[in-house]
């Protein structure tokens, strides 16, 4: 996807941006940011500032969206980050704009609005990128910010808002997955439930054994008769097992939405936010 880049004349000329560069003082005042207000799940965000050379985004600095409350309305974001801007230029810092960050929580980011506010910056600003930083993979002692774009398809899906079910079946595909898995939990909760039941009764079937012998011996010690034989199997009928064609069938199902999502995925939404669609990932 084409990108733009200033010339000494003031040109903008169109440029693909097939690497990105990040300083260090972004990634320490990303880190920062999280460590001062991010809580557990709580999301921090913030914006980038850089250029384009040639063929590379740099990302030189950086600076947090504050935290407020969703009832103050007194507070214009966007006002925010253009007194940012504006006070970044006076004392001669980069300050053009390219994109944001986000922290994430177990890889959650993936959403609708994380899509809706990359569509914002990339439809408005072409090079903008969005920083994914994964503190509890950091915490593990590896570094892990990725940067993420929307590809030109998906853009224009974006823009058309074509995310019905009739634009694509992966909505339907997931319910109906879903489905299934909580069948599946059903019948595995059926087969524990009869496992404690057989268990407790082979149980009971040992106790009643045990029983007949001390007391035969008992009998054999005063001289008495044996106690007759008894049918077991009669008296002690194993529950009956739920049915498993059911579950083979499940299981196949299954398997079955599992593939279909793989395709479709391998085909359409890897292209839109791994690898290639992406434009490049960060270190």
């Amino acid at each position: 996807m084409a990108s733009r880049k200033e010339t000494p004349s003031g040109k903008t000329l169109d440029s693909p941006v097939k690497q990105i560069q990040i300083e260090g003082l972004v990634v320490m005042k990303i880190l920062k940011h999280y460590q001062e207000e991010g809580q557990g799940s709580e999301v921090v965000q913030g914006v980038l500032l850089g250029l384009v050379v040639e063929d590379r985004l740099e990302i030189t600095n950086c600076f947090p969206f504050p935290q407020h409350n969703e009832d103050d309305a007194d507070f214009d974001e966007v006002q925010y980050q253009m007194e940012m801007m504006r006070s970044l230029r006076h004392v001669n810092i980069d300050h053009l704009h390219v994109g944001w960050y986000q922290s994430t929580f177990y890889g959650s980011f993936v959403s609708r609005a994380l899509l809706d506010s990359q569509f914002s910056y990339q439809h408005a600003i072409e090079e903008s990128v969005v920083l994914i930083y994964d503190p509890l993979k950091t915490a593990q002692g590896s570094l892990c910010l990725k940067a993420y774009r929307l590809t030109p398809k998906l853009m224009d899906i974006c823009k058309e808002k074509d995310f019905s079910a009739e634009g694509s079946h992966l909505e339907k595909s997931l319910q109906m997955l879903m489905d299934r898995v909580d069948d599946m939990s059903q019948d595995i909760i059926k087969y524990n439930n009869h496992c404690r039941s057989l268990s407790k009764q082979q149980q009971q079937k040992h106790q009643y054994v045990q029983r007949r012998q001390q007391e035969n011996t008992q009998r054999q010690s005063r001289g008495e008769p044996s106690l007759p034989e008894e049918d077991l199997s009669k008296m002690f009928k194993p529950p009956q097992p739920p049915p498993r064609m059911d579950t083979l069938l499940i299981a196949s199902q299954i398997n079955t939405y599992c593939e279909t999502i793989k395709e479709f995925t391998s085909q359409n939404l890897g292209k839109l936010f791994m690898a290639d669609a992406l434009q490049g990932p960060s270190g």
